[in-house]
């Protein structure tokens, strides 16, 4: 993966990420906001007796300076046994790619991190709280619930196409 600004370790295995459109995610293509609009089947190679950590963040650039929010929360779940995501508690729904108009290619990645313990916790924060989401930084997530470095991970890069404003107007 490519240098990493919110996090101190990078992942040491790569995720696979397919989306129901039919495309897949592989270190930093670019993809389009339609193509990744609904939920993805994430897998990585998981103990079946473990649980993990599901993360998918969109970290913009530190050289953005015009920027306001660095990091949006677009995906988290938690509890998952094993590889499967399905199973696992959500505590952020799935929201795809936003990128603004005009900004050029974001990167969108997903970090897979294997807990220590179950996570106990009622948040949730649905899809319409977008402004939530923008004060969640990786690293308060990462020492809240003590889950240490990635142990797998991938990102792709998505910018501005026609279905941004409807997702934009589905998350007001």
């Amino acid at each position: 993966m490519e240098k990493i600004d919110f996090i101190d370790v990078k992942p040491s295995a790569k995720a696979t990420i397919s989306y129901p459109s039919g495309v897949e995610v592989d270190l930093g293509k670019e993809l389009t906001p339609t193509q990744v609009k609904d939920q993805p089947t994430v897998t990585w190679e998981a103990d079946a007796g473990s649980l993990y950590t599901l993360l998918l963040l969109n970290p913009a650039p530190p050289v953005r300076e015009e920027l306001k929010f660095k990091e949006l929360l677009h995906w988290a779940v938690i509890n998952i046994p094993g590889n499967k995501v399905a199973d696992g508690q959500v505590l952020a729904e799935y929201i795809g790619s936003v990128a603004q108009e005009g900004l050029g290619l974001l990167r969108y990645v997903f970090l897979v991190f294997k807990q220590t313990e179950k996570i106990t916790t009622d948040e949730l924060l649905p899809k319409g709280i977008r402004d939530l989401r923008r004060v969640i930084k990786t690293r308060d997530y990462i020492a809240k619930y003590n889950l240490g470095a990635p142990v797998a991970g991938n990102f792709f890069e998505a910018q501005y196409d026609d279905y941004v404003p409807i997702l934009q107007a589905q998350l007001k």
